[in-house]
């Protein structure tokens, strides 16, 4: 049975495994010195443009934590929404690596705003006051909500403005471009994103992540920030395998475009039911929905996912790259029996 709990759950893309099989041949050099790294930095080169310098890691949390890092003093200020994922499921992680002080701002649908954000930009040059310093931001958001280049260019603006970097975290970056038929550079870089922090793991990968700083300052200490972090691997190649399988005839894109496109036939599906209603846009592999309180516990009987906001009996449902019309039709039939 497959579930819609989380798109970590799905497995490894074929692609990925045989990629990380031919790779399992003889050894190499250690630490990202081997053939399959270099091959994939100059891909993401490629993707992003520039003489950008990646930063591969295990997993997403050890990739926003070196990238708010290099970005910020500890007695900075990072600002992103309360649900962002740095705020809410990283044990603390950037409080702990960057000693700075982590602000969340409530949002109606995940997504900040400049107006959101201003009231927050206060006590520049007070030493009495964390100096605010990076806007960290989630694309898709933590609701499944996408941001649109403008809607970035206006954070970004603001932040550099006010001499502050803006941090993405793209662990479903792919998502939000299959949603908008635009590549990572055009949600990324050209929106003026100073450090991303990749995703794979949640599009078909095993594991892996990787930073990308756009711009000199943050990337000129990060390979230390990865050591002290405990995310360098040794054997690199296994990492940087995965991505070139991943970038191959953009396997990256086709798994998001798939799993988004099950999501929306979720969403319809569901909607055809009477007690069901969405609270969120459906803009990437996310639903999410209230129902009564009794359907969903025996939804959890047969079925596994998460509540989202208990109180109002609000469940999030995800698609994975592996999903089919029939796991879906399954799920929603059982609805219809209850």
């Amino acid at each position: 049975m497959k579930s819609f709990a989380s798109d970590n759950n799905s497995g490894i893309h074929p692609n990925i495994l045989r990629a990380i099989e031919r790779a399992n041949v003889g050894h190499v050099i250690g630490y990202g010195d081997d053939p399959y790294t270099k091959q994939s930095d100059d891909r993401i080169r490629e993707l992003f443009g520039g003489n950008i310098i990646p930063h591969y890691v295990f997993n997403g949390t050890g990739a926003n934590a070196i990238a708010l890092q290099a970005l910020t003093q500890p007695y900075n200020l990072i600002l992103t929404a309360s649900t962002g994922h740095i705020y809410v499921d990283e044990c603390g992680t950037p409080v702990k690596t960057t000693g700075c002080l982590l602000k969340g701002i409530e949002t109606p649908d995940g997504k900040l705003t400049p107006e959101l954000i201003a009231p927050h930009l206060t006590g520049f040059g007070d030493q009495h006051h964390s100096q605010p310093k990076v806007i960290s931001i989630s694309q898709p958001t933590e609701m499944g909500t996408v941001y649109t280049p403008d809607q970035t260019r206006r954070i970004t603006a603001l932040a550099h403005e006010h001499n502050m970097y803006v941090h993405m975290d793209g662990s479903r970056l792919a998502n939000a471009c299959a949603h908008l038929g635009l590549s990572m550079r055009e949600l990324s870089r050209d929106c003026g994103i100073d450090v991303l922090s990749l995703g794979g793991t949640k599009n078909g990968m095993m594991m892996g992540e990787v930073v990308v700083p756009f711009r000199y300052e943050p990337a000129e200490n990060m390979r230390f920030y990865r050591k002290q972090t405990t995310q360098l691997y040794s054997k690199m190649r296994f990492l940087a395998a995965q991505f070139l399988a991943y970038f191959e005839n953009d396997l990256w894109l086709k798994n998001a475009l798939h799993a988004n496109e099950m999501a929306k036939l979720l969403a319809q599906k569901l909607m055809e039911l009477p007690d069901v209603r969405l609270t969120q846009a459906v803009e990437s592999n996310a639903v999410f929905l209230t129902m009564p309180r009794k359907k969903i516990d025996a939804s959890l009987q047969s079925y596994f996912f998460y509540f989202w906001n208990e109180k109002i009996n609000e469940i999030r449902l995800v698609c994975s790259w592996d999903t089919t019309e029939d796991d879906l039709t399954a799920f929603v039939e059982m609805l219809r029996t209850l």
